[in-house]
Formats: structure tokens, sequence, C-alpha cells
């Protein structure tokens, strides 16, 4: 097996004192579509029910009130496993209830209920996700359109297809949806996490208080090109952040930053990488 090292990982993330640092093994897939909706038209001075602006409303009301089904991957449930194991109660038994597939939803929507922002996180994470982005339909303003076309960003857990998404999502939306893949980068099905033990115990000796863990993140990285070529690329990217500091809130803005210290604290990392490496 090829190893890659690239973003998407570790950086430490403080969570009720205990400082985690993931290692990114896995990542969601990319896949685009395009609902074609149609309906009757018409002039906009005569009503008219059941057209494709109705089917649209109908469409983004299901996409928000529900979710496509549960799936818990081996990646997702060692994360969460991981991330239970080292925090106290009642943390724990909150996190373990989503390894429960029955009640994976209704926890997380308690979570989301009592403020926890990585809720929104972790639902990516257990679920392939679809949203709306993009309405494409009508030309004049007098005009009923009888064609609407509605681009949904779906993002695919690992070891999962396009075929797949597309069956929840018309499950979803009904059978009869004109759906097609727009865009599509396929991913390693299973990823080799045979770097993480390596990985994990250089962290540890560079801080003793880490507690490493293996990760999924729900967005893209570069890693998804060295997939192609069937490279299994690790996030990996260790910064000792401080734990008031919010490094994910800079990320893309106009005062995007990290600590000096941090960057020599990784680099440290990554040349003893590169020692002990024995591929």
């Amino acid at each position: 097996m090829r190893y890659a090292i690239g973003e998407g990982g570790g950086a430490a993330q403080t969570i009720l004192g205990q400082r985690f640092y993931p290692i990114m093994v896995a990542e969601k897939q990319v896949c685009w579509m395009k609902a074609t909706l149609r309906g009757p038209g018409g002039h906009g001075s005569l009503p008219l029910r059941g057209g494709a602006m109705a089917r649209l409303g109908r469409a983004l009301s299901t996409l928000d009130q529900n979710r496509l089904p549960v799936h818990l991957t081996p990646v997702a449930h060692q994360m969460i496993a991981a991330i239970a194991e080292a925090l106290p109660a009642p943390a724990d038994t909150l996190l373990a209830r989503l390894l429960d597939t029955a009640q994976t939803d209704a926890t997380l929507d308690q979570m989301a209920a009592q403020g926890i922002h990585a809720a929104r996180v972790l639902d990516a994470l257990l679920h392939n996700t679809v949203n709306a982005t993009v309405v494409h339909g009508g030309h004049k303003t007098n005009v009923i359109p009888s064609v609407i076309e509605l681009e949904l960003d779906g993002r695919v857990l690992p070891g999962y297809t396009a075929d797949d998404i597309q069956a929840e999502v018309k499950e979803l939306l009904g059978d009869d949806l004109e759906l097609e893949i727009i865009r599509h980068d396929p991913g390693l099905a299973e990823p080799d996490i045979a770097l993480v033990g390596l990985l994990s115990s250089l962290v540890r000796e560079a801080d003793p208080a880490a507690v490493p863990i293996p990760a999924m993140v729900g967005g893209f990285t570069d890693g998804r090109m060295f997939a192609r070529l069937g490279i299994q690329n690790y996030g990996f990217l260790p910064q000792n952040l401080p734990d008031s500091f919010s490094g994910l809130g800079l990320v893309h803005g106009a005062d995007e930053r990290v600590p000096a210290e941090s960057i020599d604290f990784g680099a440290r990392i990554l040349y003893r990488l590169l020692e002990r490496y024995q591929g």
C-alpha cells in the first residue's frame, strides 16, 4: 500500500478538558446531483395547483425535515467510541448512544437542542447527506415555469456509492424523481489504517496528554485525488493548539492563522515520522 500525508486532521481539539488529535483516515465523497421537476406551466395571472413550483416547495420542505438513513461506518464507530471512552459522564453515555443506530437520530436531536455544536459534524458522519444549493427555473415574472432544475450537494460515506445515495434521495422525494449525477469523486471503499499506530505514538511522545483518534471528515480534501490512484491519505498536520484557540472559526477567513509554536510542534513530528517510517 502507498501512503500520503496531507490536510484534514492533526490539529488538537479540546473537549471537556481532554485534548484530542484526530488522524483523518477517511472522508466523504462528493456526489453532486441535479433533480428535474416538471409540471404544468402557464400564465401567471391564472391560478395553478400542482405545478413544478409546488413540487419544488414540497421537495425542499421534505429535505429540510428529514435525514437520510443512519449508516455507522467502521471509522465513525472507532472515532466516536474513542472520544466517548476518554470523556467523563454524562458525555460518555450520550456519545455512546450514537453507536446504537436505533437511537442515533434522537441523540443527535438531543445534542442539537442542548446547543452542542459537534452535533452537526457528527450528524454528517453518520448519514449520507444532501442539501439543496442551486435552483434554475422560470424566465419571466408572469410565466409559470413548467420545468425547474434543483442542484443538490450530496456527500457519500466511505463504503457507499453514488447509486446508494440516489436511491436514498428517491426514497425520500419519490421514485418518479428525475435525478442525475453531475459530479462524483469516488474514494477508497475501505481505509487502510496501518499507519495510525505510528502516527498516534508520535503525537503522544510530543504531547503526553494527547488522545489520538482515527477520524473521518464530512467535507473533502486533496486526499480524494490520491484515492483515485489507490493511495491511502492521512490527514495529519499536527498542531498543539491552545485550548482557547478557535482554529476552525478562522479557516478561510481574513485573519486565518495558527500559532508559530504549533507549526514547530507539527514540523518536529513530521520529521520524526520520516525518520521512523519503514515502508
